[in-house]
């Protein structure tokens, strides 16, 4: 895990995956698959491909265009292939933590490429180790991958090997597996993280998000379902139902921030959640103002939504620069405070001698987001009002978010009008938990919003378990 300290002021995501099996070269299918989940994780990027049953792979530290190049790359071939982004919350950001992870086994290679976290992590490595396993990595993923070796070593049957790893791991993943050249998409039986089936003239594809299927000239099929194991092929696919609960643990960030406006989750599209969050946060937190601005590009929706609804005009109030490092990894607060700055750059004539709301999708620290105020007010703004679509952020997450200590949290002990002191802002709201659940359209009982409320899916030592009364009947 990274320094508490690295932290961006946006809640970071763990990764994003691809899984294609196809008639034709699946390589450069991989690659755009992956440049398109771009936005799931910017640190590391890796593709798996299986000629035969033998597996090869090439990953490492950075963008994906910068790492699938050059000669190594070029000598990359096969029908089958899985590949991965990444954004380190378990596991350093090094090498050695790329994926996807290759390992050898009795039942022929094996590769697999992980987003999200196991929350047993620990308790399994111990165990493994007493065992006389070594590992190469720090990752939760390496342990998923023991354990399927350790499966197929007794029997060669990768569907039985990946149920019962699931009936072990507990948390959030949704991978993409290669054994040999059969290529399998699994979602955990609680639905934490998305995965999408797709189809193309070619084949058969599973990915986090389904804009890699329209942007591909592809179809959306369907959603992979809680608990189910799907493997592809050119012609199709075949799915294996798992034992699921009765209620599933979307995570509400999901739509809220992380995933692509233009994809579809669930059967709900990114960007229209996005806009009736704007709305309901409207009515909720209403404001007298002259302009809504919104903080590209996350923001834009929910700003949309609230300038719908108020009948304050919309303006570009910021130009980003896409250009520039990458903040979230820079090594000091001095030089993200600068990263900020070089990112955005208000528009003076949409905030000169103008009452200002700017609308953004959430606040962790509020460190980013005084920035901006002060931004905005050095442009001329008479007022700055803060408008955030999410509510406030209250409690550490463990599925894959690298939000993990409460005193990180903006919103810890602190009424609006202390945040709005905090960030500087002459206001602030937020929208409600009931405002969330209404726009994402699915049962507060179907949603993991435990960043939100305290109260968690699975079982987290020291923390209450959704649906308990008190913290004390575990």
């Amino acid at each position: 895990m990274p320094e508490v300290g690295l932290m961006q002021d946006k809640p970071e995501h763990h990764c994003g995956v691809v899984g294609m099996a196809l008639s034709c070269d699946a390589v450069p299918f991989l690659k755009k698959g992956l440049r398109i989940i771009q936005n799931r994780g910017q640190e590391a990027a890796g593709i798996a491909v299986a000629n035969g049953k033998s597996i090869r792979f090439l990953r490492g530290m950075g963008l994906v265009h910068e790492v699938l190049t050059g000669r190594n790359f070029n000598a990359l071939t096969g029908n089958h292939g899985i590949g991965h982004v990444r954004y380190s919350t378990t596991g350093s950001s090094c090498a050695e933590n790329c994926q996807p992870i290759t390992v050898t086994t009795l039942a022929g290679d094996l590769a697999l490429a992980h987003n999200g976290d196991i929350v047993n992590a620990d308790r399994l490595r111990q165990k493994l180790q007493s065992e006389g396993w070594a590992f190469l990595t720090t990752t939760d993923s390496e342990i998923i991958v023991r354990m399927l070796a350790t499966e197929l070593s007794l029997s060669p049957d990768p569907i039985r090997a990946i149920k019962n790893v699931m009936k072990v791991i507990e948390g959030a993943y949704s991978l993409t597996i290669m054994v040999g050249d059969r290529v399998f998409g699994v979602r955990d039986p609680l639905g934490f993280r998305p995965l999408c089936i797709g189809r193309f003239a070619e084949g058969y594809a599973v990915a986090s998000e389904s804009a890699v299927f329209d942007v591909m000239g592809g179809d959306f099929v369907r959603d992979v379902a809680p608990g189910e194991v799907v493997e592809i092929n050119h012609t199709g696919f075949i799915s294996t139902k798992t034992m699921a609960p009765t209620h599933r643990a979307h995570c509400m960030f999901e739509w809220v921030y992380f995933a692509r406006p233009d994809s579809v989750i669930d059967g709900r599209e990114v960007y229209q959640v996005r806009k009736d969050l704007g709305q309901i946060l409207a009515k909720e937190q209403p404001v007298e103002a002259d302009v809504v601005v919104a903080v590209p590009d996350s923001g834009r929706a929910h700003a949309l939504g609230f300038a719908e609804v108020t009948k304050i005009p919309y303006e570009e109030g910021f130009m980003k620069n896409r250009y520039i490092e990458r903040t979230f990894i820079m090594p000091e607060q001095s030089l993200r405070d600068e990263g900020v700055l070089l990112k955005l750059n208000p528009i003076i004539s949409t905030m000169k001698d103008k009452r200002v709301v700017i609308v953004d999708d959430s606040i962790v620290r509020g460190t980013t987001m005084r920035k901006i105020v002060q931004m905005t007010r050095r442009a001329g703004a008479k007022e700055v009002h803060v408008r955030i679509g999410c509510p406030p952020i209250i409690a550490p997450c463990y599925y894959g978010i690298d939000m993990k200590t409460r005193e990180q949290f903006a919103a810890i002990n602190r009424s609006f009008s202390d945040i709005a002191k905090l960030i500087t802002a002459d206001s602030v709201g937020y929208t409600s938990l009931e405002g969330l659940v209404k726009a994402l359209g699915i049962q507060e009982n179907d949603l993991c919003m435990a960043c939100l409320n305290a109260e968690y899916p699975t079982n987290i030592s020291g923390e209450k378990m959704r649906f308990q009364r008190r913290l004390e009947d575990i």
